[in-house]
């Protein structure tokens, strides 16, 4: 298949950019590189008469995204490509909805308009939110059917783009999944950012900094281990299959453990030091039970293995 990547220079995107051309699909990735790094490629992908991906340095924004589209005619989208910060959708609420909400809507209307109606393959592939969508959810795990609601301008583009994807499913009978996915981890997580807090510590832990812990860090999280999630996409794409669907472990894990464990991983002597800010013990957790059932997924990794490989990464990366 021609297979577009939005966000394909990333940290979730490069992964999936890997796994489809080990798969030998035919790759278009579409990244600005504002976040993204073309270190996280092979370069030989992009070698010789018979390279493995085309990429085209494009802001999902921009009106030659339709040039891209008429060209490649992909038979799907993985559409990754976000303003991904929730404290700056905070401080610029009109600029993550240009990006989040008016770069989605640019991509899937070019899609619609250039996708052949003969392949029944064709899909968009939406990376949405679990965490930012349920907000502080009373019941954990969580599941789709909860009520939604968010208090972040990034959970409500998010949001919205999933609401946009029904319509396109109702009305043009365009076939789509939404991931919302719970903490994603793994190796090449930018550990420079917000809310990264595995990355974050595996960085500051192996050279020789000091994490901190926001709060008492009894704020619970359901962290899902990035091949897991590549796996989601492979079968969200297989699978005929419409909706939003909840991708985590469902399982809670509190910053107390998570630090305890990456401490012990790392061999850090580092101090458990806790900041006096804190925005509440909240708990997020994603029940995944209807992406087990209709999709065929459930993640393969534990927490354990998952962070060996990653501070295996960062130790050889930092």
């Amino acid at each position: 298949m021609k297979i577009v990547v939005t966000g394909g220079a990333g940290f979730i995107g490069s992964h999936l950019v890997d796994r489809l051309i080990k798969e030998k699909q035919k790759v278009i990735i579409i990244d600005n590189l504002s976040t993204g790094n073309k270190k996280n490629f092979d370069p030989d992908y992009f070698k010789g008469a018979n390279s493995k991906a085309k990429f085209y340095k494009l802001d999902i924004r921009s009106s030659k995204i339709a040039e891209v589209f008429k060209k490649e005619k992909p038979q799907a989208v993985f559409h990754l490509a976000a303003q991904i910060d929730l404290k700056k959708s905070l401080e610029d609420p009109v600029d993550d909805a240009e990006i989040n909400i008016l770069g989605s809507l640019n991509i899937i209307e070019n899609f619609i308009k250039n996708l052949s109606r003969k392949n029944s393959h064709n899909k968009f592939i939406f990376a949405s939110t679990g965490g930012a969508v349920y907000n502080d959810a009373s019941v954990i795990p969580t599941p789709e059917n909860y009520p939604e609601f968010s208090l972040s301008p990034y959970g409500n583009g998010k949001l919205t783009i999933d609401k946009y994807l029904d319509y396109y499913c109702q009305v043009f009978a365009l076939p789509y999944a939404s991931l919302r996915f719970a903490n994603v981890y793994g190796p090449r997580q930018n550990s420079k950012g917000e809310g990264a807090v595995i990355a974050i510590f595996s960085d500051k832990m192996l050279s020789n900094g000091q994490p901190f812990i926001n709060g008492l860090g009894k704020q619970t999280r359901d962290f899902v281990y990035v091949k897991d999630v590549v796996d989601s996409f492979l079968l969200a794409l297989k699978k005929d299959k419409n909706g939003v669907f909840n991708i985590g472990t469902g399982k809670e894990t509190n910053i107390n453990t998570l630090f305890r464990k990456l401490r012990k991983l790392t061999g850090s002597k580092c101090k458990k030091i806790h900041k006096t800010e804190s925005g509440g013990e909240k708990r997020s957790c994603l029940d995944y039970s209807k992406a087990r059932k209709e999709l065929g997924w459930r993640p393969k990794y534990s927490l354990d293995r998952g962070l060996e490989e990653t501070v295996e990464w960062f130790r050889e990366n930092v």
